[in-house]
């Protein structure tokens, strides 16, 4: 198994942190964006969309972070836990899957594209954004351990990394006790493994549009 990872990514991180969790041995190859590795013909014989993360396991290829993080779960958690199987948990499930690549993305990871990698959005409106979600996220949580049921599950492997790092992006997260909670739990895991942690300034020469397209 080999996972195509760009250490700043955070769609990328939700890959390894769901491999790591679920104790699989796979091999992190890293696709570096700062360099245009991702558009290389080899990379797009992998990934088509030239993003990252990708998976090879076996005869299967996948190039979209939530629908990594749903198959490992599927295929290498015998007990379903991560990926439940009743149908009421899968649909809670799929709705935090779906904010992570909407709302997360247009919010904390969004505002974190500015300070990190100097992307040319509008700072106040994607942090507005960010609180407006983490604000349903911490009334979500409030009285809960975890997204969906009472164990973790990949709702919370997809929800954890923009939320985590926001603070790169100038997100204030002290006001959220329910997130802050929630987030020391999922760091307290067996097998969880961090992010880098970047300053909040530009770390690499990423064009906004660059880095938007190439994480997925």
């Amino acid at each position: 198994m080999k996972i195509y990872d760009f250490e700043l990514s955070g769609h990328a991180h939700r890959a390894r942190l769901m491999a790591s969790l679920l104790n699989l041995p796979a091999e992190i190859v890293e696709v570096d964006l700062r360099i245009g590795a991702h558009k290389r013909p080899e990379y797009l014989a992998i990934n088509p969309f030239g993003q990252v993360p990708a998976l090879t396991d076996g005869d299967v290829t996948l190039f979209d972070s939530n629908a990594i993080i749903v198959y490992l779960a599927s295929q290498y958690d015998a007990d379903r836990s991560w990926y439940p199987t009743d149908v009421e948990a899968v649909a809670e499930v799929q709705t935090w899957l779906s904010k992570a690549s909407r709302e997360l993305a247009a919010g904390p990871a969004a505002a974190r594209l500015v300070t990190v990698f100097g992307a040319g959005l509008d700072h106040e409106e994607v942090i507005g954004r960010a609180h407006d979600l983490l604000t349903v996220m911490n009334n979500h949580l409030t009285g809960r351990e975890y997204f969906v049921g009472d164990k973790p599950t990949v709702a919370d492997v997809a929800m954890y990394t923009y939320t985590a790092h926001a603070p790169e992006g100038g997100v204030d997260l002290t006001r959220y006790e329910a997130i802050t909670g929630w987030l020391a739990r999922i760091e307290a895991l067996p097998g969880f493994v961090p992010m880098v942690v970047t300053e909040t300034e530009a770390k690499a020469a990423l064009s906004s549009i660059e880095l938007e397209s190439a994480t997925a």
